[in-house]
């Protein structure tokens, strides 16, 4: 049963929340425009990397700095050992170890621990979603007018001006009918506060297994409906993320379209 890994998660989240918490971010590695990833980032990964190899041989491990390793059996950890690198490289305390369990390209497992906040959000397919043990629930709320809106950041890179139209306009349209629009700088944070109800949607123009596979479970647990750019079910194949209360999918899908024409 999938549920039977879930201590196993836990413990790998504990050994990078620990990492996490007590170091201090060391040399800084260029990975692109403006894109980095830190001495803890990649400890953290070797740490998780070897204690899930070892207590789960037969089962994949792909991490955002390593890549893949082990034979694809049908089930395979996800790992981004920090995520939201540059908000931990500036003292801010948004980030966090996601880790996720994928079967056949379907999340079915997720631990999230944000050490600098002391919460953890956890769950398993079929059993429900919590934050340090206590269940949690996603907001039912129906009116954007009345939603916080979560937005993913903004592209860097090669061909970003052209990535960041879309963006750009959707924070338009969403400045001008939500109640108010947030960029935290952390997916999985993102995704563990639609599930915990401390925000009432996300969306973001990515979909990177390791940023998403542990809050996709989390906040579908929760209540949450979890759907592409287009409001087609959402898989670790899919485009783009978008987590909302149901009640606010159809909107948001037009928003997004309308972006998109702009």
């Amino acid at each position: 049963m999938t549920t039977d890994l879930l201590p196993i998660a836990e413990r790998a989240a504990t050994i990078a929340a620990d990492l996490i918490r007590t170091r201090v971010p060391g040399v800084v590695t260029a990975k692109g425009d403006r894109d980095m990833a830190t001495e803890v980032d990649y400890a953290v990964e070797e740490a998780v990397r070897e204690f899930l190899t070892r207590e789960t041989p037969e089962i994949a491990v792909l991490g955002e700095e390593e890549g893949l390793t082990g034979a694809d059996g049908g089930l395979m950890w996800v790992l981004d050992p920090v995520d939201g690198t540059v908000n931990f490289l500036h003292g801010i305390p948004l980030c966090a170890v996601s880790l996720g369990l994928a079967d056949r390209n379907v999340p079915v497992l997720g631990v999230i621990d944000v050490p600098f906040l002391g919460v953890r959000y956890d769950a398993a397919k079929g059993a429900g979603a919590r934050a340090n043990g206590v269940e949690i629930r996603a907001t039912d709320t129906s009116d954007l007018s009345e939603a916080v809106v979560a937005i993913g950041d903004y592209a860097v890179g090669e061909g970003a001006r052209e990535l960041n139209r879309p963006r750009l306009a959707l924070t338009r349209e969403l400045a001008e009918h939500a109640r108010r629009v947030r960029m935290f700088g952390s997916a999985a944070i993102d995704l563990a506060w639609v599930a915990n109800g401390k925000t009432d949607a996300l969306i973001m123009y990515s979909n990177n297994p390791w940023d998403t596979a542990a809050g996709v479970v989390i906040a579908r647990e929760a209540g949450a409906a979890v759907v592409d750019l287009d409001g087609s079910p959402h898989t670790m194949d899919s485009q783009a993320t978008v987590a909302a209360a149901p009640g606010l999918v159809a909107d948001l899908v037009r928003l997004i379209a309308r972006a998109g024409e702009q």
